[in-house]
């Protein structure tokens, strides 16, 4: 909890409407990256809603496969 409460505010309310559970960490070091390339707090939540988008196609498709297969 501790590592939660040590979030940006804005990164600790947008993961609390992600649609995946994020790790305080891995949030944290996306957050951390794109800050240090001078991106604003809005590209920032972008730049984290992206890599959720991603991840979610991602399994979408490995579900997907696996249906298949075992058809």
């Amino acid at each position: 909890m501790r590592a939660y409460d040590g979030l940006p505010a804005p990164l600790r309310l947008w993961i609390g409407q992600a649609a995946l559970p994020w790790s305080p960490a891995s949030a944290r070091r996306i957050w951390q990256k794109a800050q240090a390339k001078g991106l604003s707090v809005e590209e920032t939540l972008s730049s984290l809603s992206r890599a959720e988008a991603k991840t979610l196609a991602h399994d979408r498709h490995a579900a997907r496969s696996a249906l298949h297969s075992k058809a």
